[in-house]
């Protein structure tokens, strides 16, 4: 293990959240609330559970990875919401919890009995963050949404891909991430105004808006001169040279982002005469001739490798680097100095390597490093900690409110008791 835990006051240190979101929005939140110090509590239907615990690919066992990089360092209670007892015990977590998330469809929530407008007569300091596909207002607020037909709604989809080519969707689940982020930012700000006020409020965001948020610079083209914007594979509508361009043994992305950039890029190629040349001289030239100016550029990229192109303009400080597969990424010792790959508990014991927290407090974290839970895992222990009694935790697991799927009941009960009660 590294130095995670070492000694470092996580800010949200003490906050309670109740995620009922699933698959990857709405624990995108909760993985980043839990990174940052809050108690993560999973609420989950059984037997199945979180949908993303059957998304698997060939050869996966036990916990999918994909479930497992989600939801590490959260704890799992089984409930039943569609029974009275189950609801019942979700509003007494409630009232001791300060925030709540969930993805569900329009009005889901509301039938269950658990809207936010119920919720917060229980209560009224309740952070509570609906993710939704549409949105909640407007004329497609009663659609769900998924990932890809969000980013293809958006109009993401419509710029992404090689010119001239069809739209291709990016490699990324940008709609599903982005807005787990934006959930994010949106319970921080709402905890911060409680802070001030004693108030919590809903807070609301969707696929389609965190897919749109990504086209501000197509946006703004829009609007100003109502331009379409079109696929340009690796290069910038607004810039050049700024792209991948082939070297002799592989691709080596290269941003020549002001003019300062363009001339020392032109020096290190060895044509100082493009710098003058009247059809790069300036930066809308040098965009409107993007094409011939990729084929001059790759011309010379061609007579060697990428290290001694890369080697090259780092000795001129130009921002270069070689497009890596995600393996190397992962293993570069960057991604690790940075703590984007760290390692974490893995189920039944040992280490795993994850994905850490993108932001760093003073140079530290500490991550949620607990390996994920099996559905209902931590129901027995959870409900403890919401100041259920022993006698109500033995009738919400006889009714079947509550499922416990793993440790014991009490300290003097054993998982077969604890399974026998069920």
């Amino acid at each position: 293990m590294t130095d995670l835990n070492e000694a470092f006051e996580q800010p949200l240190k003490g906050v309670k959240v109740l995620e009922l979101s699933q698959i990857m929005a709405g624990p995108t939140c909760g993985l980043m609330l839990a990174d940052m110090g809050a108690e993560v509590f999973k609420i989950e239907k059984f037997p199945g559970g979180d949908d993303a615990r059957n998304y698997r690919r060939e050869g996966d066992s036990g916990l999918p990875p994909s479930f497992m990089m989600l939801n590490r360092g959260k704890r799992s209670i089984g409930i039943n919401v569609k029974t009275e007892a189950g609801r019942q015990a979700l509003m007494r977590m409630v009232a001791q919890a300060d925030v709540l998330t969930e993805n569900f469809r329009m009005g889901v929530m509301e039938r269950l009995g658990l809207g936010y407008e119920t919720l917060k007569e229980i209560n009224p300091a309740l952070i509570y963050c609906s993710i939704t596909g549409y949105g909640r207002v407007g004329p497609l607020a009663h659609k769900g949404g998924f990932d890809m037909v969000l980013q293809a709604f958006s109009g993401l989809i419509s710029v992404t891909g090689e010119e001239g080519g069809e739209p291709v969707k990016p490699g990324v689940s940008i709609a599903d991430v982005n807005a787990g982020i934006l959930a994010a930012v949106g319970i921080l700000a709402a905890y911060i105004h409680r802070l001030r006020t004693g108030k919590g409020q809903r807070i609301d965001t969707s696929l389609l808006q965190a897919s749109m948020q990504q086209l501000y610079w197509h946006a703004a083209g829009y609007f100003s001169r109502g331009l379409i914007a079109k696929p340009t594979g690796t290069a910038h509508p607004l810039i050049a040279p700024y792209q991948v361009y082939r070297c002799r043994d592989g691709r080596l992305a290269i941003g020549g982002a002001n003019q300062s950039n363009w001339e020392r890029i032109a020096d290190v190629l060895g044509h100082a005469e493009w710098k003058s040349d009247p059809r790069f001289d300036t930066p809308d030239l040098r965009l409107t001739n993007r094409k011939v100016l990729a084929d001059l550029i790759e011309q010379v990229l061609a007579t060697n490798d990428v290290e001694h192109w890369l080697s090259r303009f780092d000795e001129f400080s130009i921002p270069a680097g070689p497009v890596q597969d995600v393996g190397q990424a992962l293993e570069h010792e960057q991604s690790r100095a940075v703590r984007m790959v760290v390692d974490v508990e893995a189920p039944g014991g040992g280490t795993k390597r994850a994905l850490g927290l993108p932001i760093l407090f003073n140079g530290k974290t500490c991550l949620a490093s607990s390996a994920p839970p099996k559905v209902g895992q931590n129901s027995v222990e959870i409900l403890r900690e919401f100041k259920f009694t022993e006698d109500e935790i033995k009738v919400l697991l006889k009714s079947g409110a509550i499922i416990q799927t793993e440790a014991a009941v009490s300290e003097t009960r054993s998982v077969d008791a604890a399974n026998a009660a069920v």
